[in-house]
C-alpha cells in the first residue's frame, strides 16, 4: 500500500503554520509534486513523516539506499535550510544535501541509519562537537537575523497561547517578558551561523561510527549560545536543574558562555513550556519551566 502523503492532521498543522490560503492549495497539489520529483531522482516513497513546515518523505534511492525528500509550501523555508546545509557541507554531525530543486521548494538529503531520535543518556561530547561544527563555518549566503526569527515565533506563540488551554497557565505578560529578554540577548553578544531549532528530536542517531547528527535547521545569524538551550533543559525534564545541563555540556563546547546560556534558557522558558500547555498537559517539568519564566 502506498503511503499517505498528506492526511488531515498534517494539513491542519500546515494550515496553523502558514494559513489556509497557502497551505490548502499546496496540500492539494502535493501528490503531483511528489510524483514528478520521485521520477526525476529515481525515488520510491517508503513513509511520510509529519512536520510543522512541510512534509518529510523517507524514500528508497536508485541504489536501494535511504534518502529523504523534504518539501515545504514556503520557498523561504526551503532556501534557508538549503543554504544553511550547504554551509555545513562536509560537517560529519550535520545531515548532508544530495540535491535540491528550490523552484519546487524541495531538498533531497542523505538518509541516516538507524535515524532514530537520541535514546536514553545524551551523548554530551558528541553534542559539544556538533555545536562546535555548526558555529565554525562562514555563512555562504544571505540569512535572516536571529532577532527577526524570534519576533515571528513569539508573535505566533502568543496567538497559539491565546487560542488554546495554555492561556489558563501561561499569561500574556509572562510571554511578553520572555520576548523582551530574548530580544535583548539576540541584539547583543557574538554572532555566528546557528542551527536555530536544535533540540533532541532534531538530532538523530546515524550509527556507531557517526553518532549524533543534526537535521532540520532553521538557520540564522545570531548568538551561538541559543543553540544550547534545549539540551541544557534535558536534565530538568528528569527532575534536575538548568545548572545540571550547563555542567554536562560546558566541558565539551569551545568558548561555552554559561551566563548567556542560562539567560537564554530563562528568556525562552515560556516557549519551552507552551507545546505541552497547548495540549492541556501540566507536569512537574512545565511547572518548573514556568517558574523559571517568571
Amino acid at each position: 500500500m502506498a503511503p499517505v502523503l498528506i492526511d488531515d492532521p498534517a494539513r491542519a498543522r500546515l494550515t496553523d503554520r502558514f494559513g489556509a490560503e497557502l497551505a490548502g492549495p499546496w496540500c492539494d497539489a502535493l501528490p503531483d509534486l511528489v510524483a514528478r520529483l520521485t521520477a526525476r531522482w529515481g525515488l520510491e516513497v517508503r513513509e511520510a513523516r509529519p512536520g510543522n513546515t512541510g512534509r518529510t518523505l523517507l524514500c528508497t534511492g536508485p541504489g536501494g539506499d535511504l534518502r529523504v525528500l523534504k518539501l515545504t509550501p514556503d520557498p523561504e523555508v526551503a532556501r534557508l535550510e538549503f543554504t544553511g546545509l550547504s554551509a555545513w557541507a562536509g560537517c560529519s554531525r550535520v545531515v548532508q544535501v544530495l540535491d535540491a530543486d528550490l523552484d519546487d521548494h524541495a531538498i533531497l538529503l542523505e538518509g541516516l541509519v538507524p535515524g532514530t531520535e537520541l535514546d536514553g543518556d545524551v551523548p554530551w561530547a558528541q553534542i559539544g562537537e556538533l555545536l562546535d561544527q555548526l558555529h565554525s563555518v562562514e555563512p555562504p549566503g544571505e540569512f535572516r537575523r536571529l532577532a527577526d526569527g524570534l519576533e515571528f515565533i513569539f508573535a505566533l506563540s502568543e496567538r497559539r497561547r491565546r487560542e488554546s488551554p495554555a492561556a489558563g497557565h501561561l499569561s500574556a505578560e509572562v510571554l511578553a517578558k520572555g520576548r523582551e529578554r530574548a530580544m535583548a540577548l539576540a541584539t547583543s553578544g557574538p554572532v555566528t551561523l546557528i542551527h536555530g531549532d536544535l533540540h533532541p528530536a532534531n538530532v538523530l542517531d546515524a550509527g556507531p561510527e557517526r553518532g549524533a547528527v543534526a537535521i532540520d535547521p532553521r538557520p540564522s545569524l545570531g548568538d551561538p549560545s541559543h543553540d544550547a538551550i534545549d539540551f541544557v533543559f534535558v536534565p530538568m525534564r528528569e527532575g534536575g536543574t538548568i545548572d545540571d545541563g550547563i555542567a554536562a555540556l560546558a566541558p565539551h563546547v569551545r568558548g561555552f558562555d554559561a551566563e548567556r546560556v542560562r539567560a537564554w534558557c530563562v528568556a525562552m522558558a515560556p516557549l519551552v513550556a507552551l507545546p505541552a500547555l497547548r495540549r492541556g498537559e501540566r507536569t512537574p517539568f512545565t511547572d518548573a519551566v514556568l517558574e523559571l519564566a517568571r
